[in-house]
C-alpha cells in the first residue's frame, strides 16, 4: 500500500465531496483522527492502521492516489473497472 499524505487526503475528500465527518464514518475512525491526518501536507501523524482505513475508504469511494513521480503526488477519480463479461458480446 502506498504512503499517502495529508494533502492527498484533503484533496481526495474534496473530490468525492465528503465532509471530515463523512470520511470518519466511512473509515470507522474518530473525527479528530481525520483532522490530525489532514493537518499537515506530509506524512500524517496517525497510526498505520488509521491511515490504511482512510485510504481504503477513499479508494472505495472511487479515488485513486497518484504517487510522487516528478510531477507531485495527487489524487484523481479511478477509471471504472470493466467486468470481463461486460466486454463480451452475446
Amino acid at each position: 500500500m502506498k504512503v499517502i499524505t495529508g494533502a492527498q487526503i484533503r484533496a481526495a475528500r474534496g473530490l468525492v465531496r465528503w465532509s471530515a465527518d463523512d470520511l470518519a464514518a466511512a473509515a470507522e475512525i474518530g473525527i479528530s483522527t481525520v483532522r490530525r491526518a489532514e493537518a499537515d501536507n506530509g506524512s500524517p501523524p496517525i497510526t498505520t492502521a488509521n491511515l490504511k482505513a482512510i485510504q481504503i475508504a477513499l479508494e472505495s469511494a472511487g479515488v485513486e492516489f497518484i504517487p510522487e513521480n516528478g510531477g507531485g503526488a495527487g489524487v484523481r477519480f479511478a477509471k471504472p473497472q470493466r467486468k470481463s463479461d461486460e466486454t463480451q458480446l452475446i
